[in-house]
């Protein structure tokens, strides 16, 4: 390969990754926002702004060891080169088009794992079995987890036992305490890791106790933390409870925002990881800020439309089934990020919905759908790796390589 055709092909790798997250900016990150639209507690365009400047933190910040899964994991014994990662990208932002497009259910994770799996093959690479259990078992758990937790909040929240003074500000408790716990690029380790939490990095400064392999500082932050946001969202509830409902909805519309860009930006950056750190020797932090920035674009110039659609979705669900989708989406997108394993944030909040609709009897959930939705996930992912497989074959046989 000349030097002018690798060129080529590096601009053509960044292009296409910017606009793989320019997709997903525009089109993932929609959900967290809606239902506080739907409740008339922000106006769709400044959720607009907010979902890019959030998601496109939590890309920068957290998006790293999804980024390492997709680049590096999938494929034992080669390294995808820049056509290599043309050619994955491609794929899997046709397969991102073709289901925004037709409004089928093409799920981003599965399209982008499907697309480099195949390219890897055809590299001759040797398939990644360990990696794909932990995948396939992730996922497989992923709409029972997501619906389950989402039917247990839903079903509180239905109490007339539990007052929506007590139950919101509960969920706003363990929302803050899992916040406490996630992992930031930004927060300086004092045992040399990549990321750290807020909790974990305190343990790590202050010398306390060990009880039962477990660091006492890190079980105090995580209880002041979850103490602070009770207290806060409980004394808006108690001031008015459609406040308070309002304010825990922006809340958590922002850390869910947040999860989705660290979950999701690996998918466009992934692919680029050997080219930018082996080939170009480029620090990380910048392919990061490429799929951020795509990210930021994306959700800025396409997300106000999805927006107001979805929001009128989530307002037919009801504020309470909202935020019992939303809850598991956040507690299981951090999951994903801390085992680097590549998700799709919407089927995600598709289980959830279904698990929030079925606390209120099965009205609203369609077993079509559902077995529709499902059925095309496989598809999307089966039909990714053999796409990936010849196209690759295909660009390698004309350019020569």
């Amino acid at each position: 390969m000349t030097g002018l055709v690798f060129w080529v092909l590096v601009a053509l790798a960044t292009v296409t990754s910017f606009a793989t997250a320019w997709a997903l900016g525009a089109n993932s990150n929609s959900p967290p926002f809606a239902p506080a639209i739907g409740a008339n507690a922000v106006s769709t365009m400044r959720a607009a702004f907010l979902i890019g400047i959030l998601a496109a933190l939590g890309a920068l910040t957290q998006g790293g060891s999804i980024s390492e899964t997709v680049g590096s994991g999938l494929i034992d014994g080669i390294a995808f080169t820049s056509l290599a990662a043309t050619t994955g990208l491609l794929t899997a932002t046709a397969f991102m088009a073709f289901g925004v497009y037709t409004g089928y259910p093409v799920p981003a994770a599965f399209a982008t794992t499907g697309a480099m799996v195949g390219v890897g093959l055809s590299l001759g690479g040797a398939p990644a079995f360990d990696t794909y259990r932990r995948i396939a078992l992730f996922w497989a758990l992923v709409p029972p987890v997501s619906g389950g937790l989402a039917y247990l909040t839903a079903k509180m929240l239905r109490r007339d036992d539990i007052p929506e003074t007590v139950a919101i500000p509960l969920l706003a408790g363990v929302v803050g305490g899992i916040v406490a716990n996630i992992q930031l690029s930004i927060i300086p380790s004092p045992t040399g890791a990549s990321q750290e939490s807020v909790a974990g990095f305190v343990s790590g400064v202050v010398p306390v106790l060990t009880v039962g392999g477990v660091e006492v500082a890190t079980v105090v932050v995580t209880l002041a933390f979850a103490a602070v946001s009770f207290h806060l969202i409980r004394r808006r509830t108690q001031t008015s409870v459609d406040r308070g409902v309002k304010t825990f909805l922006i809340v958590l519309g922002s850390v869910v925002a947040f999860s989705s860009g660290g979950s999701q930006v690996g998918l466009a950056t992934g692919p680029l990881e050997n080219l930018y750190r082996g080939e170009l020797g480029l620090p990380v932090i910048g392919l990061l800020a490429l799929g951020s920035t795509g990210i930021l674009t994306g959700a800025w110039m396409g997300a106000p439309r999805l927006l107001q659609a979805t929001s009128r979705e989530y307002a037919q669900l009801g504020i309470r089934r909202s935020i019992a989708a939303l809850v598991p989406g956040f507690v299981i997108a951090q999951v994903a990020i801390a085992l680097g394993i590549p998700i799709s944030f919407n089927n995600i909040i598709i289980s959830g919905v279904i698990g929030g609709g079925l606390a209120g009897g099965s009205a609203g959930v369609s077993r079509r759908k559902i077995g529709l939705t499902v059925g095309f996930w496989f598809f999307t992912l089966g039909t990714s790796i053999v796409i990936g497989f010849g196209l690759y074959r295909a660009f390698a046989t004309v350019l020569g390589v």
